[in-house]
């Protein structure tokens, strides 16, 4: 809790900053925009321990950012509990605009499996915790992290901590064949 105030804290004192300094007439709005950008990365590499790069998508960080210390509840999905197979499928869908399935294993179904090492971001993680199947599943952000509806509400945790590295199982990547029938759904509709 400490270390979120004081990025907290660091965070608006850079926008004070920002807000002391000059504007010459000649900059842009699009060089305030990147510049806002530039400042929101920073701010979220920070909280979310993920150092995000030009392509990273922000729209996945801002989701993730706005979903944190949400509560957990099994079979829950909303703001008030949500459980992990909810908590990918809301993502996928305002995020990617995929609808996905609703449980972990379903889920599962629908990628094609990516190594530890290959993982990108937005690739989902899923675990065998206490089960032979799987049971629990994660959205993968970069740097060894991941966003998931927790026990202890939305969290991001690392795939190299004890817990979640003794009871990972495998990644995956939403299959381009899925992706593409998602696509000709949505140009039917329109």
């Amino acid at each position: 809790m400490k270390k979120i105030t004081i990025v907290i804290a660091l965070f608006f004192s850079v926008l004070a900053a920002q807000a002391q300094t000059k504007i010459s007439p000649n900059q842009t709005d699009d060089k305030n925009s990147d510049d806002q950008e530039s400042l929101a990365k920073d701010y979220l590499s920070q909280i979310m321990g993920v150092a995000l790069s030009a392509t990273s998508n922000m729209k996945l960080f801002h989701f993730v950012y706005d979903w944190i210390g949400t509560p957990y509840r099994f079979g829950g999905s909303s703001r008030k509990g949500i459980d992990c197979s909810a908590f990918t499928k809301e993502l996928y869908s305002q995020v990617f605009n995929m609808d996905i399935e609703r449980n972990s294993r379903d889920i599962f179904s629908m990628v094609s499996p990516v190594k530890r090492d290959d993982l990108k971001e937005g690739d989902l993680v899923f675990f065998k915790i206490h089960s032979r199947h799987i049971s629990h599943v994660g959205i993968y952000l970069g740097g060894n992290r991941f966003a998931h509806a927790s026990s202890r509400g939305v969290a991001i945790n690392s795939l190299d901590d004890a817990y979640y590295k003794r009871y990972f199982y495998r990644g995956g990547r939403m299959l381009e064949s899925f992706k593409e029938e998602l696509e000709k759904e949505d140009a039917n509709k329109n």
